[in-house]
């Protein structure tokens, strides 16, 4: 499982199928992150929290 930007969602399909994963669990947070403040980063994880812990506990 693993967290990343929306901008990279081909990206990481691609990865992960050249990986072998091609059904590993993503979960993407609203871009952009590189110039986020700590509040709107607090937010983007706010947001996603629920996702992720599914994304964790579904086999």
């Amino acid at each position: 499982m693993f967290v990343a930007s929306s901008t990279f969602v081909d990206a990481a399909r691609v990865q992960a199928e050249a990986l072998g994963l091609p059904d590993v669990k993503r979960v993407f947070v609203p871009h952009p992150i590189q110039d986020a403040t700590d509040e709107e980063m607090v937010e983007k994880a706010d947001a996603i929290v629920d996702e992720v812990i599914a994304a964790l506990i579904e086999s």
